[in-house]
């Protein structure tokens, strides 16, 4: 997607100077990824449809990493835009380009403290024969310890409310300020209930687990047909959004986008 993005260099300078495209492009490019892994391991459902242990953690935890930076990412995001607007005099003191890395660093940080115990605790209680066997790929078989379904249903919860918390408050301090007229309020707004649809798709995962053992409990013998139809729902369709909210309403996107498309033409 980014390698089509060739422009001149001021506009390449907006693009990876500023703040709130780096945290853009770490979305997409996150996005791209764990759907990347996602599908891979579909695929591998639907043909090969059991796999080797070890090849399947590794592709589990690099999709749970991936899955779990998105809702976490659009929190940043709201944040940068709350700054952005409420702070508007601060927000270049703020929103450094150094704090955006470190942010991105801690987000990745937060997922693998998530996700890594799981591991470790699979390979402190299985027995070795264990990571040489074949089994179909997916977190509770990959990952099977009871211990991790416990310390999964905790995690999330936290991330959930932890999230959520982030998004009401920006939502309502910006709607604050958009009583003052302000167009760009008004805006930051909108793009904040953007990001809160797109977080109640993306938290979808959180209760994955539950939601999926009553996929498997109506629909027994199509639990694969309905693994597909909730991947679409839960993983395609919110991060097909990202791309609306940045690629479309932004107005340097779009300008771009028009005289790209127009040096093609």
């Amino acid at each position: 997607m980014w390698a089509s993005f060739t422009p001149t260099s001021n506009t390449r300078q907006i693009f990876y100077m500023n703040p709130r495209y780096i945290l853009f492009i770490h979305l997409v490019v996150n996005d791209m990824t764990q759907v990347m892994l996602t599908i891979i391991l579909f695929i591998i459902s639907y043909t090969i449809y059991k796999l080797h242990v070890s090849i399947c953690c590794i592709l589990v935890l690099l999709a749970l990493f991936t899955t779990e930076n998105t809702p976490l990412n659009l929190a940043c995001m709201a944040v940068e835009c709350y700054i952005a607007i409420c702070f508007p005099l601060r927000h270049v003191q703020i929103c450094t380009i150094k704090r955006t890395r470190m942010v991105i660093g801690l987000i990745w940080a937060t997922s693998m403290l998530s996700v890594l115990p799981d591991l470790f605790i699979t390979l402190a209680t299985e027995p070795l024969d264990f990571f040489h066997s074949r089994v179909l790929c997916l977190r509770q078989t990959a990952f099977p310890h009871p211990l991790i379904v416990k310390k999964r249903d905790i995690t999330y919860a936290v991330f959930l409310v932890m999230v959520w918390l982030i998004i009401f408050y920006t939502y309502f301090r910006i709607l604050f300020m958009a009583k003052a007229a302000s167009q760009d309020a008004r805006k930051a707004r909108n793009t904040i209930i953007l990001h809160g649809f797109q977080l109640v798709l993306c938290m979808t995962t959180y209760v994955a687990p539950s939601l999926l053992s009553v996929l498997q409990q109506w629909f027994p013998k199509n639990y694969t047909d309905s693994l597909f139809a909730y991947y679409i729902i839960v993983q395609i369709l919110p991060r097909s959004i990202s791309p609306i909210i940045y690629g479309v309403r932004d107005k340097t996107f779009r300008r771009y986008l028009k005289r790209h498309l127009m040096c093609k033409m």
